[in-house]
């Protein structure tokens, strides 16, 4: 596949480029000048939750913004590189190949996840990370002793992901699917997540990474963590509880917090214009732009 390939309104499409790193032919979107920031979306997502914040980002920054292993447009791995070490590895080969060494990194969801695994193993060295409704912590009781098992046993069947696809036929049901997110999505964002869901191979790419994920060791090495974490909480989140905000800094007292009362976990959606905001501000704590002068 290259750029020529993808649909002709595909977000962002313009920025888009096809790179052979680590064992897959990835897509990534690369726009923008400055010091490098990368943005990593979460589980079943693709390059195009960031239609609205990369242009935005553009403007002091060199984004870079990969459609995940097996999500979007990019090759899908062997089960392992489904894993949020996979992930990790994947990641950081591109980042090579790309020849980019980012000085922020903002995840998503379970993207989060990825770029704090990242940092931990030494193949990425940011200032800060940034977590967007991250999902840095395992489930709690039954839900945890369940989800994973129910994900392989979803994964393995071969039909599941064709069954999935086909009823990502009724509009509705997207948009029943996003609105329990907790957030407001406007048409053309469920477009594009209807689009990716009535795709066997991205529905596969989700069933098999969320059942390779496994968070209890980035858990216990969080600790270690060298670089500030700042985690952006919609209060409405529906999918990763603002409560596990909380719950996190009681473990890691220097994480910091700031709130989004009104959004969900889609808030890099709702409101791009205020999430760019935030990740500028932090640039300028850390030294990486320059503040801006009136």
């Amino acid at each position: 596949m290259n750029p020529a390939d993808l649909p002709r309104d595909w977000p962002n499409r313009a920025q888009s480029r096809f790179v052979a790193a680590g064992g897959l032919r990835w897509h990534v979107q690369v726009a923008g000048e400055g010091p490098v920031l990368l943005l990593l979306h979460g589980t079943g997502a693709a390059t195009h939750s960031w239609r609205g914040l990369l242009p935005l980002l553009a403007r002091d920054f060199t984004v870079v913004a990969p459609d995940l292993p097996g999500h979007g447009f990019t090759e899908r791995p062997r089960a392992e590189g489904l894993s949020l070490p996979g992930m990790a590895r994947g990641v950081a080969a591109l980042l090579r190949a790309l020849d980019l060494k980012p000085m922020l990194a903002a995840g998503h969801s379970a993207g989060a996840a990825v770029t704090a695994r990242m940092t931990l193993d030494g193949t990425m060295a940011p200032r800060a990370l940034v977590g967007l409704n991250a999902a840095l912590l395992p489930f709690e009781g039954i839900a945890g002793q369940l989800f994973s098992p129910i994900a392989r046993m979803l994964a393995g069947v071969p039909a599941v992901p064709w069954f999935f696809a086909w009823r990502a036929g009724d509009r509705g049901l997207v948009e029943r699917l996003l609105r329990d997110t907790g957030s407001t999505v406007d048409p053309q964002g469920v477009e594009f997540y209807g689009r990716l869901v009535r795709r066997p191979g991205h529905v596969a790419a989700a069933l098999g990474m969320m059942a390779n994920w496994e968070l209890r060791p980035l858990l216990r090495d969080l600790a270690r963590l060298a670089v500030p974490l700042v985690l952006v909480v919609g209060g409405h989140d529906r999918t990763v509880p603002p409560s596990d905000a909380r719950r996190l800094k009681r473990l890691l007292p220097d994480v910091r917090i700031l709130d989004l009362p009104a959004l969900g976990h889609l808030a890099h959606e709702e409101r791009p214009a205020e999430v760019a905001g935030i990740i500028r501000r932090l640039a300028e704590e850390m030294g990486v732009m320059a503040a801006e002068t009136a």
